[in-house]
């Protein structure tokens, strides 16, 4: 399975850049998120927001 990872803003939240990794690299980039206090949004690749 597929993951898109977007980076999001600090200040309003929107996203700054989009990844798509498969399951075995989220584990990881997530990790690297929390040591430096990122904030992420992870679904599933191919979906849609409504």
């Amino acid at each position: 399975m597929r993951f898109e990872i977007m980076r999001l803003d600090d200040v309003d939240g929107t996203p700054v850049d989009t990844t798509v990794v498969d399951a075995a690299s989220v584990n990881q980039i997530v990790q690297q998120a929390a040591a430096i206090g990122q904030r992420l949004w992870i679904r599933p690749a191919g979906t849609t927001t409504s």
